[in-house]
């Protein structure tokens, strides 16, 4: 039975991100780019300025809302998790060392996309029942194209309640889990094959505080991730930069191999990756997992800021593609590459070939810091994705799910802490691509707008 599901969904995965899906992902980016006068390049020194410009001023928010601030950390947290640690090592082992190109690509047009998502959930967003700012993809493709796309909107907001529970949450700790595992066979403290009670502890522990921040309401989630994604990310960026100067003398050649592997990817593999599509392929769809530019789920955290102008929240997208992709995603491209790790190329890789490259650069002593990165990414994406889930179920049933929703939300976290999750990682990848076909659908027609808001908004603000 389980080599069916598998089956069949290798064949949506496949058609899912295939030529179409590369041709509709880039396309709508650069539909945007040239609409917006690639507003992600013209504006950017403007868009850091009044971002990260503003991290420290210290802000409060209106009840039922959240600051500009704690969205894009809540959106951060949901974006700069797994897909950056084992999503690149995903990429370069099946795509080669060129798929970081494409990853690059990617982003560069997914800073407007993501722009676009944020700008609009804002601009169609509504209050709930409860008085709380929703909005997100479904929001915007009900109050921007009308009734007759209504079913368009559940769609996409089924598809998405449903991706949480793998992507957002089970695959997330199923990474801590491994990630401590490793640190404990390292120190010796456990044998590798006797860990099944540690990890249903683990599991438990980490549904208790899923339960407990969720519950807590759209308040409780931005104070947490405001001060979780700051520490984890600066933590892991100094971690991964040590990397990189300890090893400056093999940059010039790792460029090397990304630049020419996009285009010749055999080259660099030993002629088992020999499709410069594969490449392609692996790092739009691993860029795309990581920043979620394209899938619409960023801009749900974000149409929960307190702010009255969507433009100006929109910046924050440019900087979030950015951070997640350009930053954090190349600095784990360059511990993998620079620290010469053997790589199985073909052949799936994840979280442990990332750490293998600190491990190989700093000696076993750094997994225990690797395994505390890992915690905090993962658990910081359980949040983000939470958040997503239950505005997509509060969307198609009404507010009252809500609740019910977070507490099972909150239980498959043992269930990720103790089976494997190779079929869940490839549902959750074809669900991924499923939700961005009805939201790209829903930014090129809305392109319109985005340019009269974009127009009105740097207008108002000479």
């Amino acid at each position: 039975m389980l080599e069916t599901i598998e089956r069949i969904n290798g064949i949506v995965n496949d058609f899912v991100w295939g030529v179409p899906a590369m041709i509709c992902i880039i396309g709508v980016g650069l539909v945007l780019s040239f609409r917006t006068g690639f507003i992600q390049f013209r504006k950017f020194g403007y868009a850091l300025k009044n971002t990260i410009g503003k991290i420290f001023q210290k802000q409060e928010a209106k009840e039922g809302s959240i600051t500009p601030f704690q969205a894009v950390c809540t959106a951060l947290a949901a974006t700069i998790g797994t897909g950056n640690i084992a999503g690149v090592a995903g990429a370069i082992a099946i795509g080669g060392p060129g798929a970081v190109f494409w990853m690059w690509i990617s982003a560069l047009l997914g800073m407007c996309t993501k722009f676009s998502e944020v700008t609009l959930a804002v601009h169609f967003r509504e209050r709930n029942a409860v008085g709380d700012y929703v909005g997100g993809p479904m929001y915007y493709i009900k109050n921007g194209l009308g009734k007759r796309w209504y079913w368009m909107a559940c769609v996409y907001a089924l598809l998405g309640a449903l991706t949480v529970l793998g992507t957002g949450n089970a695959t997330q700790v199923n990474t801590i889990v491994a990630s401590i595992d490793s640190a404990l066979v390292n120190y010796g403290i456990a044998e590798s094959g006797g860990l099944g009670f540690v990890n249903l502890c683990i599991g438990i522990v980490i549904a208790i505080l899923v339960a407990i921040v969720l519950l807590g309401g759209v308040k409780r989630i931005g104070s947490v991730t405001e001060r979780l994604v700051p520490f984890m990310a600066v933590f892991y960026i100094i971690l991964a930069l040590g990397v990189v100067v300890l090893h400056a003398g093999a940059v010039p050649a790792v460029f090397q191999s990304i630049f020419a592997g996009a285009f010749n990817p055999s080259a660099f593999t030993g002629g088992v990756v020999g499709s410069l599509f594969i490449s392609m392929r692996r790092g739009v769809s691993r860029g795309i997992f990581s920043n979620e530019a394209g899938i619409g789920t960023g801009s749900i955290a974000h149409s929960c800021a307190d702010t009255d102008q969507p433009v100006k929240q929109g910046l924050y997208g440019i900087f979030e593609v950015f951070a997640d992709t350009i930053v954090v995603c190349t600095l784990t491209a360059l511990v993998i590459l620079c620290s010469g790790v053997g790589i199985t190329f073909g052949e799936a890789a994840g979280a442990e070939l990332t750490i293998s490259g600190f491990i190989a650069t700093y000696g076993g002593w750094v997994s225990i810091f690797t395994a505390i990165a890992m915690c905090c990414f993962a658990f910081s994406t359980i949040l983000g994705w939470g958040l997503y889930g239950a505005r997509c179920i509060e969307f198609v049933f009404g507010t009252k799910v809500v609740k019910p929703f977070y507490v099972v939300y909150a239980l498959i976290a043992i269930v990720g802490a103790t089976i494997d999750l190779g079929l869940v990682w490839g549902i959750s990848d074809t669900c991924n691509g499923l939700m961005a076909i009805p939201n790209l659908v829903a930014l090129f027609l809305l392109s319109g707008v985005m340019v009269k808001l974009v127009r009105e908004y740097f207008a108002s603000n000479k």
